[in-house]
């Protein structure tokens, strides 16, 4: 006992013994970075609807991407963004430096260095940005950050020689990469075509929103697109969906649509962008809810708690339909005992827990098999 009972009396006390639940970390805040004529330069800014954006960085008449990624972003159902204004460069060939950024220190990082500061950013977008420097070095953002996944844009024209010509960004599991430009409605040029990649980062927030990280963002209507820059065929979709290139689709009746939900990599293990940002979501979530334990004496009583709190936020996980297998021990486990931390691994102060998900993955591929029935018998079985 901590207290010290000098007098005869009684004494109350209160003692912690329950969970500590682990909150779900968010999935959907998306920082943009892009160039406007109007605004602050270099300096995150935090908008929450198209109206906040307007007031700070002008509208479509002032930026070339930018305007248009951050209003099809809402329009698709959007709802937090942090904004970065690189400034319209003077020289086209500064560009990249611009975008890439200097790490002078807190409160003075510029271009994709200024997003370090910020904790709750999820998604980021470099909209029309097709430079291999630039997307290479969004990638490597997200990568470094380490719960954060990036949205590429495609060249808006195919060079000769077919689809089988577009340039991929470098393999990586934190991003994704689409096609074609979609064809939207601007008040000062009319029907023009604008990156995918505002609109996607919207479709991404709508389904996190509706569904959960967990179900891909893919079959989902793309808002406000009026057409595509490329109408693709399944025959062309067949050599992109391999390469990781996500294509959007129109279909007969059933409007514009996103058709593809992989990544960039070559791991099998992450080809799918919902497993991806779901383990982003739950390794974020336990890093954050689990900041109780460190300097807590490292002993059976810890690691019962540690275990039986991160059980409860992955059984929570499996009830909403994101973890696989009927039962909760074909969906997940966790383990935290003395064949995890033996004595050696106490000594250095140090606590380890495993973890293993069993995370859903989309029927990417739906397979009928349809046969004729014997007439005047049985069914065969």
């Amino acid at each position: 006992m901590a207290t010290s009972y000098l007098s005869p009396g009684v004494y109350v006390e209160e003692v912690d013994r329950g969970t500590k639940p682990l909150e779900m970390a968010g999935t959907s805040t998306v920082a943009f970075i892009g160039e406007s004529a109007v605004g602050p330069v270099n300096q995150p800014t935090f908008v929450s609807n198209w109206s906040q954006f307007t007031k700070a960085f002008g509208d479509f008449s002032n930026s070339q991407y930018l305007a248009h990624a951050v209003y099809a972003f809402f329009n698709n159902g959007g709802g937090r963004a942090y904004i970065l204004n690189v400034g319209v460069p003077e020289d086209e060939t500064k560009k990249v430096g611009a975008y890439l950024g200097a790490d002078n220190g807190p409160g003075e990082r510029t271009g994709l260095k200024a997003f370090e500061d910020v904790e709750d950013i999820n998604i980021v977008v470099a909209p029309g940005q097709t430079h291999p420097a630039i997307q290479d070095a969004v990638l490597s953002h997200c990568e470094n950050m380490r719960y954060r996944f990036a949205i590429l844009d495609a060249p808006e024209v195919i060079e000769k020689g077919g689809v089988d010509k577009i340039p991929k960004p470098r393999d990586s599991k934190y991003g994704a990469y689409y096609f074609p430009w979609i064809e939207v409605y601007d008040p000062f040029k009319g029907n023009i075509y604008m990156p995918p990649s505002g609109a996607m980062s919207g479709v991404y927030a709508r389904v996190d929103g509706e569904r959960g990280v967990h179900k891909a963002p893919a079959n989902e209507i793309v808002r406000g697109a009026l057409g595509l820059r490329y109408n693709i065929t399944k025959g062309e979709q067949d050599i992109l969906n391999p390469k990781g290139i996500n294509v959007i689709r129109s279909f007969t009746n059933r409007g514009i649509r996103v058709w593809g939900a992989r990544t960039i990599s070559s791991d099998a293990s992450w080809r799918y962008i919902n497993v991806r940002r779901l383990f982003n979501m739950v390794e974020q979530s336990i890093e954050n809810g689990t900041q109780w334990v460190v300097f807590e004496p490292n002993d059976e009583k810890l690691w019962k708690r540690v275990t039986r709190d991160i059980s409860a936020f992955l059984m929570r996980l499996w009830r909403q339909g994101a973890l696989f297998g009927s039962a909760p021990e074909q969906a997940f486990y966790v383990k935290c005992d003395s064949e995890t931390n033996p004595p050696e691994v106490i000594d250095a102060g140090q606590l380890i827990v495993e973890i293993g998900m069993a995370p859903v993955k989309p029927a990417e591929f739906v397979i009928f098999r349809i046969g004729q029935m014997p007439t005047g018998g049985d069914v065969a079985e």
